[in-house]
């Protein structure tokens, strides 16, 4: 396992604190008079999702940790619990929660090509396409007026997920939704 000293800290590393994985968000190199300098982090805990603030001080050492990207397939969604297999090898199937999933459920669809991170031997995160097409099932109608001002009405997607949207996209459309956020893109 690869040592980092404070200053490697850049945006994107991923280190082990307190036998987590974290991932940098943001760093800036702090130095204040007649102090040691620190190196200011806003750092993402992996498995938890909580993003947190830390001062890493130059006689820290921290341990790279060492995360294995696989591609997977979403399966399917059963009270609360999300299956997935490897993609290429469907006998290799393992299912996660939908805590460790967090916002990202609600866009799932069966098929769907996804990104897994494993920290030792254990998947900790899903990622998914950060812009996925998706069908609209459920749309209130558009009221006569309204649509000169560009108003916006929430619709239900084919995932459950709840998207406002503007007032011309009807049932039976598919829209582009960005999954990060969970906000309206484009009509397709």
């Amino acid at each position: 396992m690869a040592r980092l000293s404070y200053n490697e800290l850049k945006v994107g590393t991923i280190f082990v604190k307190d036998g987590s994985p974290y991932k940098v968000l943001d760093s800036a190199f702090v130095r204040m008079q007649q102090r040691k300098p620190v190196m200011q982090l806003k750092i993402e805990n992996l498995v938890s999702g909580k993003v947190q603030e830390y001062a890493a001080h130059q006689n820290e050492e921290f341990e790279e940790a060492e995360i294995e990207v696989m591609p997977v397939v979403f399966i399917y969604q059963n009270r609360g619990e999300y299956w997935f297999n490897e993609k290429g090898n469907p006998k290799n199937r393992f299912q996660l929660k939908d805590d460790i999933l967090g916002q990202a459920a609600q866009f799932l669809k069966a098929n769907t090509e996804l990104t897994a991170y494993k920290f030792d031997g254990k998947i900790i995160n899903i990622e998914l396409p950060i812009k996925m097409d998706l069908k609209v099932t459920e749309a209130p109608p558009a009221i006569k007026g309204n649509t000169a001002q560009g108003g916006t009405k929430t619709v239900t997607l084919e995932t459950g997920a709840k998207v406002n949207v503007p007032l011309f996209v009807e049932e039976d459309d598919t829209v582009k939704v960005n999954t990060q956020t969970g906000e309206y893109i484009e009509r397709l």
